[in-house]
């Protein structure tokens, strides 16, 4: 008897909605801590697209590369493994080589607002949009940090940089920006930058502040200028078949999600960079300054045409369209 009656408990709790089952789950991976502001904004996302949805998208997160470094899990969401990523603009490039228009200097302007009316006009979209021939779903982008400049000569002004040499990502754009101004560049991977600085391979690299704080590379280096001329962009990617099979309302949740939480991420961000800011010169090792705007203007000048044309040598007519999208939004915001 007592053996029947645990059989029905078992088939029961087998059978019975013991736990509530979201009817669209949600995975997105990302490459950073659970500790940075991209996945604390992440969060915010997750719980505001839960309550929103009636529980019907639940949001997982797996920050730190759980599931993969940057190319896997790109190709996840491509072919459907994972629901969505949350990627910086520099590492996909090699899937769409139209998003390395985010690397050209100075493409957004110091200020924030300006910058945002730039990433919600037709070139933002168009940058967007070009994902949808590479079988993905770009749904928005967010900004992530501005780089700057370390070296271990002269930072004092422009044309102290003839001459030297600096790390940079494997981007042609990178270097040619660089060349603009008389320096040189070479492509370096992230975890060895501070043994090349250290043991002198290259004078300098370019980051944001808060990545040259935690990676200590202020410890290797005499100099630090504050030029913000880099943007880092993160691109929302999402599978185009999990995407197509959401509900129209439920797609509408997650867009406005990203909007409402997008300015708040920026925040963290540049919170982040000022912190940094303060570490760097409490350690007492760098000479920190920051560049006015006339400053920023001349390097514009200098590195924007070698930067374009090296983008456009890679992009042909797609990339052409967009840089021409790109200047006549700068000429509507007066810039």
């Amino acid at each position: 008897m007592l053996k029947t009656l645990l059989s029905a408990c078992v088939a029961l709790v087998l059978s019975g909605p013991a736990v509530a089952q979201s009817k669209f789950p949600m995975k997105i991976a990302h490459l950073e801590s659970p500790t940075q502001p991209r996945h604390q904004a992440l969060l915010k996302v997750a719980e505001l697209v839960k309550s929103r949805s009636n529980g019907e998208v639940d949001i997982q997160l797996f920050p730190a590369a759980q599931l993969g470094n940057a190319r896997q899990q790109v190709e996840g969401v491509q072919f459907g493994t994972i629901e969505s990523s949350m990627m910086p603009a520099a590492f996909i490039a090699g899937f769409n080589p139209v998003v390395s228009i985010l690397d050209i200097p100075y493409i957004y302007p110091s200020d924030r607002a300006k910058s945002q009316q730039l990433r919600s006009s037709a070139f933002g979209r168009a940058i967007l949009d070009s994902f949808a021939s590479r079988q993905l779903v770009a749904l928005t982008l967010w900004p992530n940090g501005r780089k700057s400049i370390t070296s271990n000569k002269s930072l004092d002004k422009l044309d102290a940089l003839p001459g030297q040499k600096f790390r940079v990502m494997d981007s042609k754009i990178l270097m040619e920006q660089f060349a603009a101004v008389g320096a040189s560049a070479v492509a370096i991977q992230f975890g060895e930058t501070y043994t090349a600085l250290q043991t002198g391979v290259v004078d300098g690299q370019e980051n944001p502040l808060d990545s040259i704080a935690t990676m200590k590379f202020h410890e290797v280096q005499k100099n630090l200028v504050v030029t913000e001329h880099g943007a880092m962009e993160d691109v929302f990617l999402i599978n185009p078949a999990w995407w197509n099979k959401l509900p129209a309302s439920h797609r509408d949740v997650i867009v406005k999600a990203m909007d409402e939480v997008r300015p708040q991420f920026e925040k963290m961000k540049d919170e982040a960079q000022t912190k940094a800011l303060e570490v760097i010169r409490a350690a007492g090792k760098t000479s920190v300054r920051v560049a006015d705007e006339g400053e920023r203007k001349r390097m514009r000048d200098a590195m924007y045409p070698r930067a374009r044309a090296a983008y456009l040598e890679r992009t042909g007519a797609e990339g052409q369209k967009l840089v021409g999208l790109y200047e006549q939004e700068l000429k509507k915001l007066g810039l």
